[in-house]
């Protein structure tokens, strides 16, 4: 039996994080890690370039981001954020950059290069690592965890215990639950999961055709029962089932709560945003009397990629090889009016298999928020 004064159960960031922080400060830690190397999801953020936060103007705007839980977030934020996250990684030698969108990535590119210095200092700082070492279950007493009990037989006694297990999202990097699991003898209440920042499944059958294609500065409306609850600005991709990519994944939480209300559901895509209606079909006007007799093909090649013209043409009952001189102000205005708001009828999301967070899971009343404490235990 090993006695430490921390004993952290999981090896992704978080726990990683906390680990680092509290053998600074001169405590025993332990971290323990089901899997043979520690921080397997932390690998495929950012495309597996890591975005490691958002440069934010203010706390405010991230907890805003969060809706009305943000709030439990303030206290953190306070002690810990954007500056002191900036200095954190470049004082481990992890210098920053800040990219379209405000997202920041390591200016080396690459999660694996995080990974792998968060897990040196650790280790320079005394932390003790235990990989390849899954958690049986918790010994507890009323209000407290006395030791862990490992799949092995071995126990590890601490003072404090931190679980860092994760929630249900990509569960070939170990994210099985078992936080909850083990939340729940404790007391705990565990909200409904689902799986939030994941590829949403369209009815759309012409998504196939444009599969690959990224789509940059647009934006994506999601609508429910016909009134429109949040918008987002940025990068969509197509996939062979639907939508993915920054703005898409962002609604997957809201998309997938209506879904799952059995809500009417709809998104709303703008191809122009940056234009208003009347600009636009200023603008396509311009287009047709430069274009003269060529085919509408030509006019549609200046405002959209060409592997998007074929299924958008479909949908405005186009003929590519017509002449743009033929073209009528019916059928211009129609044209405008697609441009900004493309019909997206989502089915449902990808499920905890391809999300990469999970939304729900511990009450937040019975979290702490000015120390992320258990109050129950």
């Amino acid at each position: 039996m090993h006695s430490f004064d921390l004993c952290i159960i999981g090896a992704g960031p978080a726990g990683l994080l906390a680990g680092i922080i509290a053998a600074s400060a001169g405590s025993r830690v332990i971290l323990l890690e089901k899997n043979p190397e520690a921080g397997k999801k932390l690998l495929l953020t950012g495309k597996g370039r890591c975005n490691l936060t958002h440069a934010a103007s203010s706390a405010k705007e991230i907890t805003e981001a969060f809706g009305k839980n943000g709030r439990f977030l303030h206290s953190g934020l306070s002690r810990f954020g954007i500056a002191e996250t900036f200095r954190f990684f470049e004082n481990l030698g992890i210098p920053l950059k800040v990219e379209r969108g405000n997202r920041v990535f390591p200016e080396s590119g690459s999660a694996k290069d995080v990974r792998d210095r968060l897990l040196e200092e650790f280790s320079r700082k005394g932390g003790v690592f235990r990989m390849n070492c899954p958690v049986h279950a918790l010994e507890t007493s009323p209000r407290m965890v006395n030791r862990v009990l490992l799949k092995d037989k071995s126990v590890i006694e601490a003072s404090r215990f931190i679980i860092a297990t994760g929630g249900l999202s990509y569960p070939r990097t170990g994210s099985t639950g078992d936080g909850y699991r083990w939340a729940k003898t404790l007391g705990h209440t565990i909200n409904p999961t689902l799986p939030a920042l994941s590829p949403v499944r369209l009815a759309e059958g012409w998504v196939r055709e444009v599969s690959g294609l990224s789509l940059k500065n647009v934006r994506l409306t999601l609508l429910v029962d016909g009134k429109e609850t949040e918008s987002r600005f940025g990068e969509l991709d197509f996939t062979p089932f639907g939508i993915s990519g920054p703005i898409g994944m962002d609604l997957s939480r809201n998309i997938g709560y209506a879904l799952n209300q059995q809500q009417k559901t709809e998104l709303k895509l703008d191809l122009k945003p940056a234009l208003d209606f009347k600009s636009l079909d200023r603008r396509i006007l311009r287009e047709l009397n430069v274009a003269g007799s060529k085919p509408i093909s030509a006019v549609l090649e200046t405002l959209m990629p060409k592997k998007l013209i074929p299924p958008f043409a479909r949908l405005c009952s186009l003929s590519l090889e017509q002449k743009t001189a033929t073209l009528t102000k019916e059928k211009r205005l129609e044209l405008s009016r697609l441009l900004k708001a493309v019909t997206l009828k989502p089915l449902s999301l990808l499920g905890f298999k391809w999300s990469l967070i999970t939304s729900g899971g511990i009450s937040l009343d019975e979290v702490d928020p000015r120390t992320m404490a258990s109050k129950l235990t």
